[in-house]
């Protein structure tokens, strides 16, 4: 789990260094499966209907819902990997 911890780490760090803007719901993909990875299943309420963006994010992280930590990091590095390509 080591290596792959590293692996995840460093993939979030090269999303900023990225030279094309991921897609809104590239963005979206790579947030829950953070969050997934880092912090486990979803918490809290359902952000309001006027709040957008907070809906779409805790949609986004509960669709993840009861994906493993090692999973989550392995679908954010290969998602990584494919936006370096892209």
């Amino acid at each position: 789990m080591g290596d792959l911890r590293a692996t995840f780490t460093s993939a979030a760090a090269e999303v900023q260094k990225l030279k094309q803007r991921p897609s809104n719901d590239q963005l979206l993909a790579l947030y829950a499966l953070y969050k997934q990875a880092t912090e486990g299943d979803v918490k809290g309420e359902r952000p309001g209907f006027l709040d957008l963006t907070g809906r779409a994010k805790y949609d986004a992280w509960a669709a993840k819902k009861g994906a493993t930590t090692d999973k989550a990091m392995q679908a954010y590095v290969d998602l990584v990997e494919k936006l370096k390509k892209g």
